[in-house]
């Protein structure tokens, strides 16, 4: 484990140096704020002890910089017996914890454990955030670049987004990300498939119900848009939403306020909504299925994610990515791809896009021998 001490007087930072590499530590030491936010910014630590009052970049300037810039040690800071108040602040402002002057080894100890238990939590809720949201968009195309600029540029926002592209894209991913780079990260991202749910329901899914609202509403039932508050509600497969659930999506769009199936009663959301659709709109408009209003309304922005033949640079990538992922999650045997193998894949028509590719994949990395040959994805892809 590595740790780093930054603290203005020397031998308060030579002596928990030494202390510290006496029980097995990796330990760097700082002697003002800005050296060890230079360091940390470098090196990776599991635990940074840093002490409140120093000259020139003080703790808490040393803290406000390293979280906002998304360094995920446990940061412990030293405060002296008038700086309490100011050490109780610093742990609202993300601090792990803090230690008083004189120092206890018996605290740094227990500190120390505490925060590789924190740190180790931390990794453990990235990987599953990774598999609960999905992982980054694969790619260095010029149209993922381009969707990845434009997410770039509209997830700080609250602007509402349509997403659209065939089936397999990845209009779900780019539904995520949107959300995961947003203010509202923290809070619940809730997905509504519009096309799995029977006509009749999706009110009730989207709204919520009253008990005795209809024959089967036993019990109270909190819709998704409630559920989302404060977050974000992804809407996909939106064109194949009914007209009645149209025109209430639509008021809670308008006026952020919802009733439940059954009740009069208006409830107050603040929901950023993003949409998805494999269908043409303006087509749909025309025909009577989509309100017009409500398409404006949801596509403030509007992002077309590319099909994958429309990105073949990119399936080399993909495929090694998903080559990578699917021998982690089996447990396989990870197989090399032979130059002659991997054009016929690049070569070939992806109608079911990204997913397709995937499927593919799993089914060479099952059926193939020692390497996936160009034989092997003739006999069992095309």
């Amino acid at each position: 484990m590595k740790i780093l001490v930054i603290d203005d007087e020397r031998s308060i930072r030579n002596s928990l140096k030494e202390i510290l590499m006496d029980e097995g530590y990796d330990v760097d030491v700082a002697e003002d704020g800005m050296q060890g936010c230079e360091m940390a910014e470098k090196e990776k630590y599991s635990v940074i002890f840093c002490d409140i009052k120093m000259p020139g970049m003080d703790g808490q300037e040393v803290l406000a910089r390293l979280v906002d810039g998304g360094i995920d040690s446990a940061i412990v800071m030293i405060s002296g017996h008038g700086d309490i108040d100011t050490a109780v602040e610093c742990i609202k402002k993300g601090a792990f914890d803090y230690i008083q002057k004189p120092l206890d080894l018996n605290r740094i100890f227990i500190t120390i454990k505490n925060a590789a238990d924190k740190v180790s939590l931390v990794k453990e809720t990235k990987i599953l955030k990774k598999k609960v949201y999905g992982q980054q968009m694969i790619g260095e195309s010029a149209p993922i670049q381009h969707v990845r600029s434009i997410i770039e540029k509209v997830a700080p926002t609250d602007a509402r987004v349509l997403i659209i592209g065939a089936n397999g894209t990845g209009k779900e991913l780019v539904a995520r990300s949107l959300h995961q780079n947003s203010h509202r990260a923290s809070m619940p991202y809730v997905e509504v498939n519009c096309a799995a749910i029977p006509s009749e329901l999706i009110e009730s899914e989207l709204f919520g119900h009253e008990k005795g609202a209809f024959t089967s509403a036993v019990k109270q039932h909190k819709g998704k848009f409630e559920q989302a508050d404060g977050g974000t509600l992804f809407l996909d497969e939106i064109g194949d939403m009914s007209l009645a659930a149209q025109a209430k999506v639509l008021r809670v769009l308008q006026e952020k306020k919802l009733s439940r199936v059954g009740s009069d009663k208006d409830i107050t959301v603040d929901v950023r909504v993003l949409a998805a659709t494999n269908k043409n709109l303006k087509n749909e408009i025309e025909k009577g299925n989509f309100r017009e209003d409500l398409y404006h309304r949801l596509s403030v922005i509007v992002i077309n994610v590319p099909s994958l033949d429309d990105r073949k640079s990119d399936i080399p990538l993909l495929v090694d990515y998903f080559i990578n992922q699917i021998c982690a999650e089996t447990g396989m045997q990870k197989r090399k791809v032979e130059p002659d193998a991997m054009k016929l894949l690049v070569d070939k028509s992806w109608s079911g896009n990204i997913r397709e590719l995937r499927n593919v994949v799993e089914r060479l990395l099952i059926l193939s021998g020692n390497s996936i040959t160009a034989q092997d994805v003739k006999d069992y892809v095309y």
